[in-house]
């Protein structure tokens, strides 16, 4: 038998700091770059009634973990449940079961911040924000983390969730937040643009980007998902998280691939070779570049190890058994 520790979203909740998260998910993206191996997600879908089960991973051998997220997302409870196993990198026996819901915003943002700070102007201080919901808001606190920014506008179609999220923000930031009444007036002039959304279409006009912007956008993980338009893909040195997914489930680049816009050439490296030093990031102030950040294991191991860390340390967490496959496969 070994123990493994099983945490709740509860145990883990205030064990780190976005800071703290950017830190470990930049590590992990230059393992990734090393050749740290990870792969985009499988989903298996239902209709009736209507389901997604999602299942993703990475071994990130300096951290010495390894693991990713099993979710289910719809089905008769119409709701979403995290899954996050850990394994030990060296011996493969498993170190914690997390449920991996409270974490998501912040290791999801983290990988977004690791984003811009790689390929963002250093002296970018302007964010436009399209979204307000949970991940929207995890991309701003980690985001804050490596600019400076002086100003944040925030769109949503819905008033008084844009009005509600920069009043929040507004008290928690040095920055000014304030909402706008239109993807257009969060665009224009922005150094920095974030889209957080389930948009299934372009949700800004990729000609309002002004030379110098950089695009983290994250909610294109399906062919049907579609934050950004074929102009901004075609004008922007096209970073993924992974190469592979660009090509699987990056809905934006699919696009583009389909329009005849940009061929797979387009792709400048993945994150994790910038991060690690094999390819280079921004190379001019009036560059414009998108991070394409569709989920991977690499910051959902990274985030998940930092929280088991954490939790061995605050001791919290419960201890749970398993049997290994020499005593318990037995057959009887």
């Amino acid at each position: 038998m070994t123990d493994a520790l099983f945490l709740t979203s509860s145990d883990v909740t205030e064990l780190a700091t976005p800071a703290d998260y950017v830190e470990a998910v930049r590590d992990g993206y230059r393992q990734r770059g090393e050749g740290a191996p990870a792969q985009p997600r499988s989903k298996f879908f239902r209709s009736e009634p209507a389901g997604m089960l999602t299942s993703y991973a990475a071994v990130l051998p300096d951290t010495g973990a390894m693991g990713g997220y099993m979710y289910s997302a719809g089905f008769g409870a119409e709701d979403a449940w995290f899954m996050t196993p850990l394994f030990d990198a060296e011996s493969g026996e498993p170190l914690a079961l997390l449920d991996g819901a409270s974490m998501n915003p912040f290791k999801t943002g983290a990988a977004g911040a690791v984003g811009v700070d790689a390929l963002a102007r250093e002296d970018a201080e302007t964010l436009g924000i399209i979204g307000t919901g949970a991940q929207a808001r995890g991309q701003l606190r980690t985001t804050a983390t490596v600019r400076d920014f002086a100003d944040v506008r925030v769109y949503s179609p819905t008033p008084e969730n844009r009005e509600s999220f920069a009043d929040e923000f507004d008290d928690q930031l040095a920055a000014d937040v304030q909402a706008v009444d239109s993807s257009t007036a969060a665009v224009s002039g922005a150094d920095v643009v974030i889209t957080a959304t389930t948009a299934s279409e372009p949700v800004f006009d990729g000609s309002d980007l002004e030379p110098g912007t950089h695009v983290t956008a994250m909610g294109q993980y399906n062919p049907e998902k579609r934050e950004l338009d074929t102009t901004t893909i075609e004008r922007a040195t096209y970073v993924p998280d992974l190469r592979e997914r660009a090509t699987f489930d990056a809905g934006s680049f699919l696009a583009a691939l389909e329009e005849g816009v940009v061929t797979e050439d387009h792709i400048h490296a993945e994150l994790g070779e910038i991060v690690a030093g094999e390819a280079p990031g921004r190379t001019s102030d009036d560059e414009i570049t998108v991070f394409d950040s569709g989920g991977t294991g690499i910051e959902t191991v990274a985030g998940a190890y930092l929280l088991y860390e954490r939790a061995l340390e605050a001791g919290v967490g419960t201890e749970i058994e398993f049997a290994p496959a020499s005593e318990a496969l037995t057959g009887d």
